[in-house]
């Protein structure tokens, strides 16, 4: 099946105030059709709220909160319009999984016959007839997801799907959000585990203290994080220093044989070398991770946060 537009999840200036706390301040950002988007930030920032707006759950003071550009409220069937995860362990624990599935779809007219679907999907189909209340986190999560998917929605909302997942089923989750992606819907992604959504989500969003920090691709978030740095190889760093100097290119001495290069493309320092018969191994683009450009954004949105020994400071001083 696929999806057009009205998948699409838009947040438009969302407000919300629980007494003199400010939990959202001005939110906007839109979930498109065919990519996973990430949603990221600190403790406190404001993804719950967001979420619970987005369903309907908490009313924002202000904005608006739109599914394939109705709010949540208006629409029928909302199972097949959207499905969410937020909270694995709301389920009733006597109940088999089966059970759980097939009054969720009563309830919104969905055939029984889906209920085996999604439980195949998800990797349930041997635990259907096993009582919820004994199930894993991880199974919990997997039977969240299914629920979410009863009414074969073409946006999906899901908080926190990797907690409680082994490494398989880690492995799963990621190439089960693609291919929900792939079938052209939009998909939302809430995680702390950033290595997760670096191999995962297309997009991100990344919020503090309410409000939008950086609303961009993946690719685009490492790229700018990475400040065009360069790594190179040589056996004549000073040489290859100072011709790159008198290009105009800051550098560092990084290694006996290392200088790290700053403000310029790989394909560039390259050239200088070549043209200048200057011997190097190795010169690439030095790409943090999507964790240190997380914390970069973050760093002043952080509500919660840990005393930090001096130890850790001097080692961190020193990365």
């Amino acid at each position: 099946m696929e999806y057009d537009t009205g998948a699409m999840i838009e947040v438009i200036g969302l407000r919300k105030r629980f007494g003199t706390t400010i939990a959202l301040d001005g939110m906007t950002f839109t979930v498109r059709p065919g990519r996973v988007t990430g949603f990221v930030g600190p403790n406190g920032a404001g993804k719950s709220t967001t979420m619970r707006a987005v369903l309907g759950l908490d009313a924002p003071d202000a904005g608006r909160a739109l599914i394939g550009g109705e709010p949540y409220r208006s629409l029928r069937d909302p199972l097949t319009r959207v499905g969410a995860l937020l909270d694995a362990g709301a389920l009733q624990p006597s109940r088999t999984a089966r059970n759980h599935l097939l009054w969720l779809a009563h309830s919104q007219g969905i055939p029984a016959a889906r209920v085996d679907d999604v439980l195949a999907q998800v990797g349930l189909a041997d635990a259907a007839k096993r009582r919820a209340g004994g199930f894993s986190l991880g199974m919990r999560q997997r039977l969240g997801i299914a629920a979410a998917l009863l009414g074969d929605p073409p946006a999906l909302m899901l908080d926190e799907p990797f907690n409680g997942l082994d490494p398989d089923g880690i492995v799963w989750m990621r190439g089960f959000l693609a291919s929900l992606a792939a079938q052209g819907r939009a998909v939302l992604v809430s995680s702390h585990l950033m290595n997760e959504l670096q191999d995962t989500a297309d997009h991100l969003v990344v919020i503090g203290r309410g409000r939008v920090v950086a609303d961009a691709s993946v690719r685009e978030l490492l790229a700018a994080a990475s400040g065009r740095r360069v790594v190179l190889r040589t056996g004549a760093p000073a040489q290859a220093a100072e011709l790159l100097a008198r290009a105009g290119v800051e550098t560092s001495a990084t290694g006996p044989d290392t200088v790290t290069v700053t403000g310029t493309e790989a394909e560039r320092v390259v050239a200088l070398l070549v043209a200048a018969g200057v011997p190097f191994s190795e010169v690439r683009a030095d790409r943090v991770s999507l964790e240190e450009a997380y914390w970069a954004l973050t760093r002043d949105a952080v509500q919660y946060r840990g005393t930090v020994t001096q130890a850790a400071r001097d080692e961190e001083e020193a990365r």
